[in-house]
């Protein structure tokens, strides 16, 4: 590698959740990945990369932290979630974690990369100026005696020596910096989901499909009336090929005023198409909660459902986390895998390279 290049990659590693870190990362991951990229594969990838561990259950994450909780019904469900992600991969239940949030750890790994260089940087910058004050007890940056003592109450005994002041501030440098990571997640269950979608399309589908993130609305074919001043509006991804235009919405999970924002942006492409073509509207998922996902399938415009396909990364995971006897809503979505109206990650591409 050469030094313009090694400069680049810096200069990408030091914005570790940044756009350009995580295409270099999911260009990494698939490239290792090349002889197995195929439709049967693709719900697996997207998990091995972006599932996590739920901190507080220490199961994999299908749903809402709070109402995980041993004791509540979606505990039971998180564990089922759990033990069939644990075959599909085949490893014991302790050792998941190990197969899933690839792509997290790894920016991760970058992001501590840069911190550590920075706050050498940073101590080195603070010592001259802490010159003048070297004879009095100034405290150093990113001491904490109080989380400090937590930690030595907590070991008791087990602290055999005590360590060095730097020591312990490493240490709480490093807890401060594992609390502040869980904050950038959404950076990858947003814009990281729609990368990993539009890599794994780009992979399987073909050459002949074109596919696109976040591009403005009025630059897909067959789309205009955008107006001067307006905020652009773009689509999370969308699958351009001869006689088909799929505009998908891609959300790892569904609060309500994302539902409503649904109907806005459907509205918008109906009146922004210039071609008088038909297109096709998508929603791809991860939600869990079969009310949101019962509305998506059964949401209609103009009389006819709104959505072409709604798409879940795997519906097998929908069942075996809904259990044999699933309750009534849990049933009605049982009944729109059955009928295809809502289909699995592998089908959606099976039919968008058919």
């Amino acid at each position: 590698m050469n030094i313009e290049d090694q400069t680049q990659d810096a200069a990408v590693v030091k914005a570790a959740f940044g756009a350009l870190n995580r295409k270099r990362l999911i260009d990494i991951f698939f490239t290792n990945k090349v002889a197995n990229t195929c439709p049967t594969a693709a719900w697996k990838f997207v998990y091995e990369m972006l599932l996590w561990t739920d901190q507080t259950t220490g199961l994999a994450h299908c749903y809402e932290s709070d109402k995980c909780q041993p004791g509540k019904n979606w505990y039971a469900r998180s564990l089922a979630f759990h033990g069939w992600l644990s075959e599909a991969f085949e490893v014991e239940p302790d050792e998941l974690s190990e197969k899933l949030d690839w792509l997290f750890m790894r920016a991760a790994k970058d992001l501590a990369t840069e911190v550590l260089h920075r706050a050498e940087r940073v101590a080195a910058t603070a010592e001259k100026q802490r010159g003048p004050y070297k004879d009095r007890k100034f405290p150093r940056p990113g001491e904490d005696p109080e989380l400090a003592g937590i930690i030595r109450s907590a070991l008791g005994d087990n602290l055999s020596r005590e360590p060095s002041s730097e020591q312990w501030q490493g240490l709480v440098n490093r807890i401060r910096q594992y609390l502040a990571l869980e904050n950038k997640r959404k950076n990858l269950l947003g814009e990281g989901f729609e990368d990993v979608l539009a890599e794994m399309l780009s992979r399987t589908c073909g050459p002949n499909i074109s596919i696109r993130s976040r591009s403005a609305l009025q630059d897909l074919p067959g789309f205009s009336n955008a107006r001067k001043g307006d905020k652009p509006n773009k689509v999370d991804l969308a699958v351009i090929a001869p006689g088909k235009r799929v505009l998908v919405t891609v959300k790892w999970s569904l609060r309500a005023d994302r539902e409503k924002q649904f109907v806005v942006d459907f509205g918008d492409y109906l009146a922004a198409e210039s071609h008088s073509e038909p297109f096709d509207y998508v929603f791809v998922t991860n939600e869990f909660d079969p009310a949101r996902l019962k509305r998506a399938c059964e949401r209609l415009a103009s009389n006819n459902h709104m959505f072409r396909h709604v798409v879940h990364i795997s519906t097998d995971a929908l069942l075996a986390t809904y259990g044999e006897h699933p309750e009534a809503t849990m049933r009605d979505v049982v009944q729109h895998i059955e009928k295809g109206r809502l289909i699995s990650l592998e089908k959606w591409i099976d039919h968008l390279k058919g």
